[in-house]
């Protein structure tokens, strides 16, 4: 009983703690959710605070100033094809070192996790200078294009790892009934991928829908804008515009939490998966 006793106690001690931590990480959302709602002098004198009037006009005009329809669709395709497209070659690549462990895909693979530590400063003026000189600049399939170069490294190393769990068993056994390799890997593999797939999708999703830094490198059309560029409108020279930035950041961050909070499930199942050693 007292060892039960106690394990309880450690329980809802870690539980409490682990309530405090979470409130803490909630603070900056109350401070961006209750100050998108006020006045531009009342934000500055007691941003703390509740309002004391609600200024829903803040939205409407953030809505109207940044082309939020434009913003949210750019980056939707963007972010839904730069993932998929991320998503499916990974998988075939990784799938193949593994299954065909020569000294060329070891080496590859050496390299994949070696550019993983590359600073994005490092290489951003070579960068710019390649896609103005190939016309890749100022078009969203050549933003799309960069994403899969930078993205690759560390969606190929998740399904290393996630594939070397996968029994060859399975494989043999749907060789013998006479499935082609493509079909081994679409019919077989492929959907037992599935934990692994959710994972990458999540994490690219949260870096490509909030990077600000390479769509400013790529993009300078008004009309290709993501959203965190369109938020950047409201920070000028001698000006900060916080009574509309703030709501136009609400209406940004809006969708990928709502996706984020409908995916979080296969995360732990899918990075704890692709944790497993061969």
């Amino acid at each position: 009983m007292d060892t039960i006793k106690k394990y309880r106690t450690g329980t809802l001690f870690t539980e409490i703690m682990m309530i405090l931590v979470g409130l803490i990480f909630l603070v900056p959302f109350y401070f961006l959710f209750v100050n998108s709602v006020k006045s531009f002098g009342e934000l500055l004198t007691d941003s703390a605070g509740l309002p004391t009037v609600f200024e829903w006009t803040n939205y409407s005009r953030a809505w109207t100033i940044t082309k939020f329809p434009s913003a949210l669709w750019n980056s939707l395709v963007v972010t839904v094809v730069s993932n998929l497209l991320l998503a499916l070659f990974s998988a075939m690549t990784a799938y193949q070192m593994v299954r065909r462990d020569t000294r060329f895909n070891r080496l590859l693979f050496a390299m994949f996790v070696a550019a993983m530590v590359i600073p994005f400063q490092s290489i951003m003026i070579p960068l710019v200078k390649v896609t103005s000189t190939i016309g890749l600049s100022n078009s969203l399939y050549g933003l799309i294009i960069c994403y899969l170069g930078f993205g690759v490294p560390l969606s190929v190393f998740l399904f290393h790892g996630f594939t070397k769990s996968i029994p060859l068993e399975i494989e043999e056994a749907a060789t013998v009934d006479g499935s082609s390799p493509y079909g081994v890997f679409f019919r077989v593999v492929f959907p037992l991928m599935k934990p692994m797939f959710v994972t990458v999708i999540i994490l690219n999703t949260l870096w490509i829908w909030n990077d600000y830094l390479l769509p400013s490198l790529i993009l300078t059309s008004a009309e290709l804008r993501t959203i965190p560029i369109a938020t950047f409108a409201f920070f000028g020279q001698y000006t900060k515009q916080w009574d509309l930035a703030l709501p136009a950041l609400v209406l940004g961050i809006t969708p990928v939490i709502i996706f984020f909070l409908a995916m979080q499930k296969y995360i732990i199942e899918g990075i704890t998966a692709g944790a497993v050693k061969g």
